[in-house]
């Protein structure tokens, strides 16, 4: 990769909640090293209840710390195909008016960026930090927990 030697700290939240979840995430974070960039630590996972809809299948969900050269937008690029090789269908968007919030649906796995260095970005399909991450604790938790063993190594 010439001339791309800076290397950027990148938070992604995981969920699944349709199929083998773990193998799902599993897969994912497989994928997101090949990829994107050595996965740097891994949280626990979580079962969590769904978030923004009803749903009787459960969420497993966790967060991982990825060393990357990919700009912004092309790791949201990159993310997104790893959804869809996992079988994830496009991510919808409420319609008119268009807002903030997408519409949830079951999917075998979620990959968000939930954090970039100390960027933040305000474009209409990429926003980070995550803009909901903090009223949810089924990233927090793992945020919490990945970002104090970096700290104390």
């Amino acid at each position: 990769m010439r001339g791309e030697s800076n290397v950027h700290r990148v938070y992604l939240g995981l969920g699944s909640n349709l199929g083998d979840k773990a193998q799902h995430i599993r897969r994912a974070i497989e994928l997101i090293g090949e990829r994107v960039g050595p996965v740097v630590r891994q949280s626990t996972l979580i079962e969590t209840e769904p978030w923004g809809f009803d749903s009787e299948n459960k969420f497993l969900n966790g967060v991982i710390l990825v060393e990357t050269t990919l700009t912004p937008r092309t790791l949201l690029k990159e993310t997104q195909r790893i959804e869809r090789l996992i079988g994830r269908r496009k991510k919808t968007v409420s319609a008119s008016p268009p807002s903030l919030l997408p519409s949830y649906a079951d999917r075998p796995i979620d990959i968000d960026i939930l954090l970039y260095d100390n960027l933040t970005i305000e474009e209409p399909d990429l926003k980070i930090p995550h803009p909901l991450m903090t009223e949810r604790d089924f990233v927090m938790k793992p945020l919490a927990e990945i970002k104090e063993k970096v700290t104390n190594n």
